[in-house]
């Protein structure tokens, strides 16, 4: 019987919680397929002088089977996606896990279906915060001329533009080359990029302002997962599941665990009030309202 190559691919590095779910991922498709499929983790593209933007064009293409990538890549497909792009909409991390294994998660799921990609598991891509290397970041004045790196999301870029940063989107990759360059004055990350990639070791401010909170979505070629065998894709499916639930657990206890390593000496964590905190949901505003009508309101009822 001929062995299925099973390829899955990411941007970052093997102590990430992406990489770790990856790999665990392999590990139940193992247990369910043996020597049936082989196994490979390509945990980051960006060593093989890829960006990060290019995976979903590599599982197409067929140089991988799988990959996971923040959902800013995919909403030309799935519009509603860009409610992840909007700014103070996700609250509580419990009630965003629950809906992206629930009804939200099938909603995306289906919404899918116009790409050339099977939607198998949406990964927590954690509550996102500012770092800066110029000053500490406590207000929306304390933005104002600052470069941020930033997605690549017009909406993040308005978000962003609204609090007086200069936003600047560009892949990972090239952000992580340049980190320690002039290029860039702040970036907005969760906490568990901010120090896989090393940004903690350029950029002394942290602020846990949790403007957005991320997704990844964890796919497939649609056609090649069509024509495995039935038993692979039930394998698949079954392995996904339990990836993604791994993949939530390890998520829960990311910042609680990267604040932990972060040395005080070197970072500076600041932590807004709730005085503070409101005065950045008023600077965008306008932004939401703006761009919360162009979706469904149905949404926003999962979020808690």
């Amino acid at each position: 019987m001929e062995t299925i190559q099973l390829r899955f691919g990411g941007y970052q590095e093997p102590a990430s919680i992406h990489n770790r779910a990856a790999a665990y991922f392999g590990e139940q498709l193992r247990q369910r397929l043996g020597d049936r499929a082989r196994f490979e983790l390509i945990g980051s593209v960006l060593k093989l002088g890829r960006a990060s933007g290019e995976l979903p064009v590599m599982v197409e293409r067929g140089e991988l089977e799988f990959a996971y990538m923040a959902t800013v890549r995919f909403t030309q497909w799935a519009p509603e996606l860009a409610l992840f792009d909007l700014p103070f909409v996700v609250r509580d991390r419990a009630s965003i896990q629950r809906a992206l294994t629930g009804e939200l998660g099938e909603r995306f799921k289906r919404a899918m279906q116009a790409s050339p990609f099977r939607l198998l598991g949406i990964w927590d891509n954690g509550f996102r915060y500012f770092s800066s290397k110029v000053r500490p970041i406590r207000t929306p004045a304390d933005c104002k001329g600052l470069r941020i790196r930033i997605q690549m999301s017009e909406l993040i870029a308005e978000t962003m533009s609204a609090l007086g940063f200069i936003p600047i989107s560009v892949d990972i990759k090239e952000f992580t080359e340049a980190i320690g360059s002039d290029r860039f004055d702040a970036q907005e990350n969760p906490l568990t990029n901010i120090y896989n990639f090393g940004v903690h070791n350029h950029h002394r401010y942290i602020t846990l302002s949790g403007h957005l909170f991320g997704a990844a979505l964890m796919i497939c070629d649609r056609t090649r997962y069509l024509a495995w065998p039935e038993d692979v894709r039930s394998a698949v499916d079954a392995a996904a599941r339990e990836a993604t639930a791994y993949q939530h657990r390890l998520a829960a206890a990311e910042d609680d665990e990267v604040r932990r390593k972060l040395d005080p000496a070197r970072n500076e964590v600041i932590e807004l009030t709730t005085e503070e905190r409101a005065a950045f949901v008023a600077a965008v505003r306008p932004v939401l309202e703006k761009h919360r009508g162009m979706l469904d309101p149905k949404l926003f009822e999962y979020l808690g």
